[in-house]
């Protein structure tokens, strides 16, 4: 059990990491960028969904693009500037950001399903997960076509492979992420298998 005393010193830095790491995760960039370049509210579209995925239903890759690095790098930013007070601190700010991205105050509470910020905190805390993710994930996803189904199984795997890979704590905060990133693919999961979900290309 942590002492008392540092645990009290500690937590306004844990609970200022994860307000800026939610606050930094709830920036709507999918939905920021399609409007700034005219195709209206994304959320409006496919799914309805602000992330990459959707916005690449606009037919418009370059924003898509741009949706998917910046979706990623609000999380790796959360998790860098917070590291400056630990390893405690930088997995809190990431689990903020991942939670801000997924539930933005913003839009009531209604976000993207936060696979690219998902990413973006595993770059910031284990760099070299990113490259077991992008295996997974590009593997299912060239094979399946589908999105979702490619992050829900990449979802399994990474927590796994943090755990024997030694980042016990980060495994810990990536499976409880994984458990959460399932929660928010729920109706995905359905509609795999009832063979109704849009593989990436679909317009709608």
């Amino acid at each position: 059990m942590p002492d008392p005393i540092n645990w009290q010193l500690s937590l306004p830095y844990f609970a200022a990491a994860l307000v800026f790491g939610y606050l930094l995760g709830s920036i709507p960039f999918g939905l920021i960028l399609t409007r700034l370049a005219g195709l209206g509210d994304v959320r409006k579209i496919g799914s309805g969904n602000i992330g990459a995925t959707n916005v690449l239903r606009t037919g418009n890759k370059a924003l898509a693009a741009a949706t998917l690095l910046l979706d990623a790098l609000k999380g790796t930013a959360a998790v860098l500037v917070a590291g400056f007070w630990g390893l405690d601190t930088a997995i809190i700010a990431g689990f903020g950001a991942f939670m801000g991205h997924l539930f933005p105050v913003w839009l009531r509470f209604r976000g993207g399903k936060g696979v690219a910020t998902y990413v973006g905190v595993l770059l910031g805390l284990v760099p070299i997960g990113v490259v077991i993710f992008a295996v997974v994930w590009l593997s299912t996803a060239a094979i399946t076509r589908y999105s979702s189904l490619a992050g829900l199984i990449t979802a399994i795997v990474v927590p796994v492979a943090l755990f024997f890979l030694g980042h016990i704590q980060v495994a810990e905060l990536f499976t409880v992420m994984s458990a959460i990133t399932f929660f928010k693919h729920r109706a995905n999961i359905a509609r795999l298998l009832s063979g109704e979900e849009s593989r990436i290309g679909d317009k709608s």
